[in-house]
């Protein structure tokens, strides 16, 4: 079972490769180093053994957070890893006062769309034509983190 943790500049090689494999428009390793000390933004992995088997990425405004995102390497897909970094990001951002949460997902993505519904993410709307590369409009979901009180 992989430990979640804040991710690490020494996981950034692992990271970079699951982005490209996972998606169309990946964040470049310089990327994740640039925005990884970053005081409004938090990364977490899923890592065993030196493995990084998965990670989620979300920055803060305020009292909101954009899962920007997450994934997990194919060879460790349907073992509820993806769900533990969703669970254990849903925790970092209720110790920040995060209010509410949201993130685009690819209306094909049948697999995330029930991983963010089954963490209280609800459909909001729809970005047309949103992943230009592979011509799929996103879906714009939301959360609303009941426990945290607003100032």
């Amino acid at each position: 079972m992989p430990q979640i943790r804040k991710m690490k500049e020494s996981d950034l090689d692992q990271v970079a490769d699951i982005a490209q494999r996972a998606f169309a428009r990946p964040w470049s390793r310089q990327g994740f180093q640039e925005a990884l000390p970053a005081e409004n933004a938090i990364f977490l992995v899923a890592e065993e053994n030196g493995v990084v088997e998965g990670y989620c990425g979300m920055f803060v405004a305020v009292d909101e957070g954009e899962i920007i995102n997450i994934a997990v390497k194919p060879e460790f897909q349907k073992q509820g890893i993806a769900d533990r970094l969703m669970r254990a990001m849903l925790s970092e951002g209720r110790k920040r006062a995060v209010y509410r949460m949201f993130l685009e997902v690819r209306v094909s993505n049948e697999a995330a769309i029930r991983l963010y519904e089954k963490n209280g993410f609800t459909r909001q709307g729809i970005r047309k034509d949103f992943y230009k590369e592979i011509h799929e409009d996103a879906y714009v979901m939301n959360r609303i983190e009941e426990n945290v009180r607003l100032i």
